[in-house]
């Protein structure tokens, strides 16, 4: 099997890279900087170009390209920068894929639980309605940009993802040496709901979906979310450390400003309700599993 990727230099595409080409599969990578090897291509998201060739004879694209949503703080032109990276990306991508005369039968679109906003204790699956705020809007339009593709019958779907565990990496990658030195923190009043997956069934997930016939949002989260509190207890008790500190809310939201109660304060119960109907086997269902794998 053919497959194009982009973001593959993040946390999920290298891993993702690396799984298909440990299978035997072709991966052909796409890049904005000039190719610097015959497993590369070339694009251009906000120019819209793609490398044809990049596309054409493709079995798959998997698209996990966009600006990081929590690597800087959320200034105007900042929140700009994770729009266009995303939604111009998205649209540029399909229609490439659109107009290939061989084209993927399927593009994987990265997506994320941010869609449903803020969901308090309430449980969610893909059934239910767009939240409020930023980054719900941001899906809603990300999804969207998608269309080209669809439109010309390629299977598209939107992988929704929720917090990815990974201990070299992402936002437990951050936090480990602070718990690791005892520092660790409950954020907030710890009661805000966490939708977490590990990084091996994050790609078992975007690889089940390039195989099998699903389309629309499927959520990419593990099938036990914990609140903020337990999730710190279980990251304490992983690296042998206490964690007896919290930050006060009123501090994340001066530090952070309103990515605070969109991101570290944000209450998201999302359960991963398609990708079991589908068939799909976590190999971490709880926390305590997860991050001993990813440990």
């Amino acid at each position: 099997m053919r497959v194009t990727v982009t973001g593959s230099t993040g946390l999920i595409g290298t891993a993702l890279v690396r799984s298909l080409r440990a299978d035997g599969h072709e991966v052909v990578r796409l890049v904005r900087r000039e190719p610097s090897g015959p497993d590369e291509a070339r694009w251009d998201p906000a120019g819209g170009t793609v490398d044809a060739a990049a596309v054409e004879g493709s079995d798959a694209v998997v698209h996990l390209a966009g600006a990081g949503v929590g690597d800087r703080r959320w200034t105007a032109s900042y929140k700009r920068e994770i729009r266009d990276s995303r939604v111009l990306g998205t649209r540029t991508l399909a229609e490439a894929v659109a107009g290939a005369a061989r084209g993927p039968r399927v593009l994987v679109s990265g997506s994320a639980i941010g869609f449903y906003g803020d969901t308090g204790d309430r449980e969610v699956d893909e059934d239910a309605p767009m939240g409020r705020g930023f980054l719900a809007e941001l899906v809603r339009d990300w999804e969207a940009a998608a269309g080209p593709a669809a439109g010309a019958g390629v299977r598209v779907v939107h992988a929704r993802t929720g917090i990815v565990l990974d201990g070299r990496g992402g936002l437990l990658g951050r936090v480990l040496p602070l718990f690791r030195l005892g520092l660790g923190a409950r954020l907030g009043d710890g009661r805000q709901w966490v939708s977490w997956i590990s990084a091996d069934d994050e790609v078992a997930a975007l690889r089940f979906l390039i195989d099998h016939e699903i389309s629309g949002p499927v959520n990419l989260v593990g099938p036990s979310p914990v609140t903020n509190a337990g999730y710190t207890r279980a990251v304490a008790r992983a690296v042998r450390r206490p964690a007896a500190l919290a930050v006060p809310a009123f501090a994340l939201r001066l530090a952070l400003r309103d990515f605070a109660d969109e991101g570290p304060l944000i209450s998201q119960r999302v359960l991963p309700r398609r990708l079991e109907e589908a068939g799909f086997r976590f190999a971490h269902r709880d926390l305590g599993s997860a991050l001993e794998a990813v440990l």
